[in-house]
């Protein structure tokens, strides 16, 4: 493959505190999402993500000083997603310390802010985040039978979550955020067709997102097509450490950092 796989923790914050619970013995302060950043980046952590789910963008100052106070303790890429409307919060995001920004709602109700956004920042800082899943049976049918939804997963979008990756790629993202609306939270695997699928289809990096649960299941993503793998509650609850992770992609003959 030649490029090493990245393993990424992602941490949900809301009003700027970790959301799901976490399960660190290590920690001061188990709602700071710097701490946690900390505790990750000392564990391997080849980069971070973190997902604004404060719906109102009068928080966004919160998350501002969150990813500051990281970038000043954490020298490993920061990825910030949610409420990303517009390339101005994306200038605010990276001079606030931020490495790359990852954009979902906003781009599907116009797509062209995805090339406004790479075209001034450079590709490299812009993530498309596709949430998808499969059509349910009897609705709308999409040509890949995967389709990208809103909302945390409960709305269709009515596009065809594939060719969105492929057109995230044409206007110009440097990585796409491919998450499992269907896996996710189960533990069961990520969505390997999916992942196959989009694949075939981008050559930009594919971070497979939902459904982690077992250290098995990293290298199946891989091979399934993921540059990266991402997951978020089994390593807040400490069922899986990072280390074991590579160690198991290892064993497996994948080329981790």
């Amino acid at each position: 493959m030649g490029v090493a796989v990245r393993v990424i923790p992602c941490l949900d914050v809301d009003a700027g505190r970790v959301v799901k619970g976490v399960n660190f013995k290590e920690l001061r302060d188990a709602g700071d999402p710097v701490e946690m950043a900390r505790v990750y980046d000392g564990e391997g952590a080849d980069e971070l993500t973190f997902l604004d789910v404060t719906a109102s963008s009068s928080e966004r100052g919160t998350m501002i000083d969150v990813v500051r106070r990281t970038a000043e303790q954490v020298f490993i890429p920061l990825t910030v997603g949610g409420g990303i409307r517009t390339p101005d919060d994306v200038d605010r995001m990276l001079r606030a310390g931020a490495d790359k920004v990852s954009v979902n709602t906003a781009a599907i109700a116009r797509p062209e802010l995805l090339h406004e956004m790479s075209r001034r920042f450079g590709s490299q800082c812009i993530v498309l985040s596709v949430d998808a899943r499969r059509v349910p049976e009897g609705e709308q049918p999409q040509p890949s039978g995967y389709e990208v939804t809103t909302h945390g997963g409960r709305r269709s979008a009515g596009v065809d979550a594939v060719e969105w990756a492929a057109r995230g790629q044409e206007l110009g993202v440097g990585e796409i955020l491919l998450n499992s609306m269907d896996a996710d939270g189960t533990r069961a695997g990520f969505d390997l067709e999916m992942l196959e699928a989009v694949r075939k289809v981008v050559d930009v990096p594919v971070i497979a997102s939902g459904g982690a649960g077992a250290v098995e299941h990293f290298t199946p993503a891989v091979r399934a097509g993921a540059d990266a793998v991402l997951a978020a509650s089994v390593f807040h609850f400490g069922s899986l450490r990072i280390g074991e992770v590579k160690d198991a992609m290892r064993a497996d003959g994948v080329e981790v950092r």
